[in-house]
């Protein structure tokens, strides 16, 4: 074994896969043909649930299994309102792993997810919220720094790995992400203690993503001073920032929680409901810029890591660079 097979050894008997390589969930970008060419290639693919029925999120897994026989795993939102549902569409298609992304597990959910069968990965961007994510009983963790695209936490990458991964990674795979775009980082991480990493803009432009010409076009011209985190505008509104390229579409964010918070001040409109529907302005934001391809009123969500985006490559091509890197590195260091 080579000295990255053996880093990456946990992380590929947790997955399955032939590198510990797994896709962040990007709505309406990580759908069957992204996934199925991720796990097909070696990697984790992960189905981006995000705000589908459990109808679309059923007929999205039988269509991704009908283009790979290799693990792949599903991201499903805490808040979404038919959570329920959802896991046991995981569970009618016996999926081997979920990951539960955007705040601590509802009650009763994880008794549901790992009841299937299924392996439990959840978020932790806090030391103390991944402590508490152990003893409830997940099977592996994702840092997440405030680098990656789309919903961000404060804390950067590099911080979050050097506070978490001495503390809980003997305990169980802990996976990094944010801002990773090269080979050299993953070996990095792999020799902190991770057993593997996850990447999502370095996947968004791949030749198998079906984003829009016009939104991959955004990502090539882009640098990663581009990429910019959304602003609170009320206190009162606990809105999870969300780090995408600037254009007319983040002007259209701030406007949509000013209208949001005034729906609140006239009694119209629950705290709950008002992060619902702030959730749904993404999604139909993200949906404009990806399927449709317009990039100045959509959400171009993006890490910083997308100044190392230039160019469409197959998923293969992308995988095999990010291992090669790694494996010089760490030869390099050996």
């Amino acid at each position: 074994m080579s000295r990255l097979d053996t880093l990456m050894a946990r992380g590929t008997a947790f997955l399955g896969s032939e590198v510990a390589i797994m896709c962040g969930a990007m709505s309406w970008i990580s759908e069957r043909h992204l996934v199925s060419a991720i796990s097909n290639a070696g990697g984790f693919g992960l189905i981006a649930c995000g705000a589908m029925t459990p109808a679309l999120l059923d007929t999205e897994i039988a269509e991704t299994k009908k283009r790979t026989d290799k693990p792949f795993g599903v991201n499903l939102i805490t808040m979404h309102p038919d959570l329920k549902a959802l896991i046991a569409v995981c569970t009618k298609h016996r999926v081997t792993h979920v990951v539960l992304a955007g705040g601590l597990p509802p009650a009763g959910s994880i008794d549901a997810i790992k009841g299937s069968g299924a392996k439990l990965i959840c978020f932790a961007p806090a030391l103390s919220l991944a402590k508490k994510l152990i003893r409830s009983g997940v099977d592996a963790l994702v840092i997440e720094g405030s680098e990656a695209g789309g919903h961000i936490g404060p804390v950067s990458t590099s911080v979050l790995a050097q506070e978490i991964l001495p503390e809980v990674s003997s305990q169980v795979p802990v996976f990094i992400a944010g801002g990773i775009g090269r080979g050299e980082a993953i070996a990095a991480y792999l020799e902190m203690g991770a057993a593997g990493v996850q990447l999502g803009t370095r996947f968004a432009c791949a030749t198998e993503s079906i984003a829009h010409a016009n939104f991959k076009k955004a990502f090539f011209r882009a640098s990663a001073r581009d990429a910019v985190s959304s602003v609170q505008i009320d206190p009162r509104l606990p809105v999870i920032p969300v780090r995408a390229l600037k254009n007319a579409g983040t002007e259209l964010f701030t406007a949509k929680q000013v209208e949001v918070a005034r729906s609140i001040d006239d009694g119209g409109l629950a705290m709950a409901e008002a992060q619902l529907q702030i959730e749904h302005y993404w999604a139909g934001a993200l949906r404009r810029a990806v399927i449709d391809g317009d990039v100045e009123n959509g959400s171009l969500m993006a890490g910083q890591s997308v100044g190392m985006v230039k160019t469409e490559e197959p998923v293969a091509d992308i995988i095999a660079a990010l291992v090669r890197e790694a494996s010089v590195a760490l030869d390099s260091r050996a």
